[in-house]
């Protein structure tokens, strides 16, 4: 069915009863040319790319649990392109190109909201960085603006710019990023790759591969052995999980990331705002609720929940932007299985295993890169080579040190 004031109208008049499912809940069959594990957004994109770029449909998409029950619906929604490094820029700025024009592709409402993100700064040397960071992005194409304090008081007013222990003196706005929902583009890539011919499993846990020699030719799940030409991982926070099944040892840990969300409240934050003396970044639903997250939690954890120490920063970090959200109730927290790579930054490649691809180590940068990163995770599926905006994100890097460390943290992985 084709979504359309036509068919909204259609469906009204008839009590709405004429709706179909939003996608074939399919049963595995024996055998696919591909199968991706994991059904969040990077799958799911990939699934809708390799049919939709390569006219490849044998596909399945297997899901040990149920449709947006993972990160993808488990994040803070934030979608942007403002990275420093060369390694990063033309990705994102890919995935933002492909957000801009996703929802009339997918034919589905994401709820893309270009409401702009604003990155605050609180001294005269993180002024500098962000001028750095600005300058890298416009010299690549993507738009930058460096306000100073009046500019960003233009438009947030409400922000402790006086009495805070770190004042605000400015802030680097990318107009082009904002928000998206993000069940719903988990949903619109669903049926977007089901009505493509591509099969959709829930309730399919991977438990183990089949191998024949040197090569992985398909898994072994609770409903069985389904096997394949060649076989994707998307499975974020549990790839070490699932890498172990096949004998690799990957560069990655899992981390837990909580994110909170208020009380509904009259509109009030106009896009994104992210807190630059520490690590705290808020938007407004369109229900009227703050969303906000800050830091991950430092130990390492497969678990969907966190500890109160984090939520105790986080909101600390929120009172000294913003004091007057102490007395906002919080309605709810939850908790996503992050899997933080060694530099900060993800892996899009072969795994050194015949027949099996890696898409991991995504770290804070998961939903924001969706759009991109199942591009170029099909591309390289398809085409046995790495996508040009894609081709830093080899596993090798970390063995020839051509790591890409956005933060400038190093080689430990919590901090990124």
């Amino acid at each position: 069915m084709h979504y359309s004031l036509f068919s909204l109208l259609k469906n009204a008049l008839n009590g709405h009863r004429g709706w179909t499912p939003t996608w074939r809940d399919a049963e595995p069959r024996l055998n696919y040319d591909v199968i991706i594990i994991g059904g969040g957004g990077h799958g799911l994109a990939t699934a809708y790319y390799l049919a939709k770029n390569h006219g490849i449909t044998n596909v399945a998409v297997i899901e040990k649990g149920w449709i947006g029950g993972g990160n993808v619906g488990r994040n803070t929604t934030i979608v942007r392109s403002n990275y420093m490094l060369q390694g990063n820029i033309p990705f994102y700025e890919h995935a933002m190109k492909l957000w801009e024009g996703l929802e009339q592709d997918l034919n589905y409402n994401a709820m893309m909201s270009q409401r702009g993100v604003l990155n605050l700064y609180h001294s005269d040397a993180q002024r500098d960085a962000f001028a750095r960071r600005g300058n890298a992005m416009r010299l690549n194409g993507v738009d930058a603006e460096l306000l100073d304090r009046d500019g960003v008081k233009a438009m947030a007013p409400f922000l402790n710019f006086d009495n805070a222990r770190f004042p605000i003196q400015g802030g680097l706005l990318q107009r082009r990023g904002g928000t998206a929902r993000h069940d719903a583009v988990a949903w619109g890539y669903a049926r977007a790759a089901s009505d493509r011919g591509v099969d959709i499993i829930q309730n399919c846990e991977v438990k183990g591969f089949v191998r024949e020699g040197d090569a992985i030719v398909g898994v072994e799940t609770t409903r069985g052995t389904i096997r394949a030409k060649k076989i994707g991982m998307a499975v974020a926070g549990n790839t070490s999980k699932v890498g172990t099944m096949a004998g690799l040892r990957l560069p990655i840990e899992s981390h837990v990331l909580q994110a909170f969300v208020t009380e509904g409240l009259k509109p009030l934050i106009p896009g994104v705002i992210t807190f630059g003396a520490g690590h705290f970044y808020v938007s407004q639903s369109d229900k009227g609720g703050l969303v906000f997250g800050g830091d991950i939690d430092g130990y390492n954890s497969y678990a969907q929940r966190g500890n109160m120490p984090v939520v105790e920063d986080v909101c600390e970090g929120g009172m000294a932007v913003m004091p007057m959200i102490g007395r906002l109730r919080l309605l709810r927290s939850w908790g996503g299985i992050m899997d933080m790579s060694m530099d900060g930054s993800p892996i899009i490649d072969k795994s050194g295993i015949d027949g099996l691809y890696l898409n991991c180590g995504w770290c804070y940068g998961g939903f924001k890169a969706t759009p991109a990163s199942g591009w170029c995770f099909a591309h390289l599926i398809a085409k046995d080579q790495p996508h040009d905006v894609a081709a830093a994100y080899r596993l090798n890097r970390f063995e020839t040190g051509a790591v890409i460390d956005e933060k400038g943290q190093g080689a430990q992985p919590n901090l990124h």
